[in-house]
């Protein structure tokens, strides 16, 4: 009798922490899959904040993660199963923004790469 308490306050215990799982965390879960998936197209904008200067900027369907050296590590997809894989180097004077800038019309296969102050814009792609 006392295992079927414990299993059922412990089932309860499950149903409960599932329950309080409130519908921003699932959002934001979705998004980043698909994000991750190369289905929403963002902008990456990396900023010297000593200079306040820009200093790169992706705009595409790219993934995005933070590796274990302290870098970015952005891929592009730029075709169908053809991918392109850049590092940024974060320190104490560089920080990021990325903002989610899908729309309809989009080609999922062109992304850009902005280097500045000095450098022109690169396009990739279609």
């Amino acid at each position: 009798m006392k295992k079927i308490i414990a299993l059922s306050l412990v089932l309860i215990l499950i149903c409960m922490a599932f329950a309080s799982c409130r519908p921003a965390t699932k959002v934001s879960h979705n998004i980043s899959l698909e994000a991750d998936s190369f289905n929403v197209t963002r902008r990456i904008t990396v900023v010297n904040m000593r200079t306040d200067s820009v200093m790169f900027e992706v705009v595409g369907t790219f993934s995005l993660k933070n590796n274990s050296k302290n870098e970015l590590e952005i891929i592009c997809q730029v075709g169908p199963g053809l991918y392109k894989k850049h590092y940024i180097y974060l320190n104490d004077w560089t920080s990021y923004v990325m903002e989610d800038i899908s729309g309809h019309g989009v080609d999922p296969y062109r992304y850009e790469i902005r280097i500045y102050p000095q450098l022109p814009s690169i396009t990739f792609g279609g």
